[in-house]
């Protein structure tokens, strides 16, 4: 009889452990999901971003460059028309980044780094551990004992 209970429980145990592991699988591809889509988030506000700074530095090329003409046709001086080559420059690398292929390039340098030079990516000190988090927390514990009307940093 009393190993018909060990055996029930060792299964009940065997069941529970699988079902905990289903589990945390699950969350884990959940905060992989949710990681991404904020990160999608992210990137789509900032071809945005870029898109409204690309509004605005057409129309102030636009009228910098209309008035530079005209100042240069009224009295014949090149200089006038010096600053239009770096706006030319800033414009189309704003358009570029907007519209172009220049994240495609992005994305494409970055892999490359991402695997031929990973040393450059390599956090100084190395990756934080939990003792190196749990030392740094009481650190500042003890100077917040110390020196309480100081702020946390």
């Amino acid at each position: 009889m009393g190993s018909f209970v060990s055996r029930s429980m060792e299964d009940g145990m065997s069941r529970n452990r699988e079902f905990v592991k289903e589990l945390n699988t699950i969350m884990v591809e959940r905060q992989l999901h949710s990681q991404n889509q904020m990160r999608e988030r992210l990137m789509a506000m900032q071809i945005a971003r870029a898109r409204e700074l690309l509004n605005w530095l057409a129309a102030f090329y636009v009228i910098g460059v209309t008035s530079l003409t005209s100042a240069y046709r009224k009295t014949k001086k090149p200089g006038f028309l010096m600053p239009v080559l770096p706006l030319t420059f800033i414009l189309a690398y704003q358009a570029d980044l907007s519209y172009g292929t220049k994240l495609h390039r992005i994305r494409a340098e970055a892999e490359h780094i991402m695997q031929h030079e990973t040393e450059t990516l390599f956090l100084p000190c190395g990756v934080p551990t939990v003792s190196s988090i749990d030392l740094a927390r009481q650190v500042e514990s003890e100077r917040q004992k110390l020196h309480p009307h100081m702020p946390a940093l």
